[in-house]
């Protein structure tokens, strides 16, 4: 039992990372993990966590919401887009993204995430072009948004991810250790 559990806590890390990938809260499904495990896990345990990388897990997270929302915004605002378009980024990211993982791309054991990323980029254009496209804005203007909002929503996903993974091993590095 002492050996399932911090498995079992990997591959809910591993999910979360997963989730975080089309745009869900997955960082923030690792924190939780970890602080059910740093609660629940008796001290005696070899892979038993303490606070202090539940704290940093926490950190780490908020870090990483803050990469993704500012990348994503700044993307689209530096482009000049309205706050419409900013919005339907938001939800064309997230719809793009779900989508992504279904329909995957032809790269062996990634190509899931791979495509999902893109995807939410490309929801995130999408998005960005049809509340430019609402406000009124041209063709070239929605373009230029959407460029932002793909190349913002793709950097701040990865930088998110990147934190992530960042979580992942500080607790299996706290696990070990």
């Amino acid at each position: 039992m002492s050996l399932l559990v911090p498995i079992l806590v990997v591959a809910v890390m591993l999910a979360g990372l997963l989730l975080g990938v089309v745009g869900l809260p997955g960082n923030w499904l690792i924190v939780a993990t970890v602080a059910l495990y740093a609660y629940f896990a008796p001290a005696e345990w070899a892979a038993a966590v303490g606070w202090k990388t539940v704290g940093a897990a926490a950190v780490l997270a908020l870090l990483g919401e803050g990469v993704e929302f500012l990348a994503g915004a700044a993307g689209t605002a530096k482009a000049g887009g309205s706050r419409r378009a900013t919005l339907l980024a938001l939800v064309g990211s997230l719809v793009g993204g779900i989508a992504g993982i279904f329909v995957g791309l032809p790269i062996p054991l990634v190509g899931s995430l791979v495509a999902a990323i893109v995807f939410a980029g490309v929801g995130a254009m999408a998005g960005a072009m049809m509340g430019e496209g609402w406000a009124g804005k041209g063709l070239d203007d929605s373009w230029a948004t959407g460029k932002g909002a793909f190349i913002g929503r793709v950097l701040g996903t990865v930088g998110k991810i990147f934190l992530g993974t960042l979580i992942v091993i500080t607790v299996v590095l706290a696990m070990i250790f």
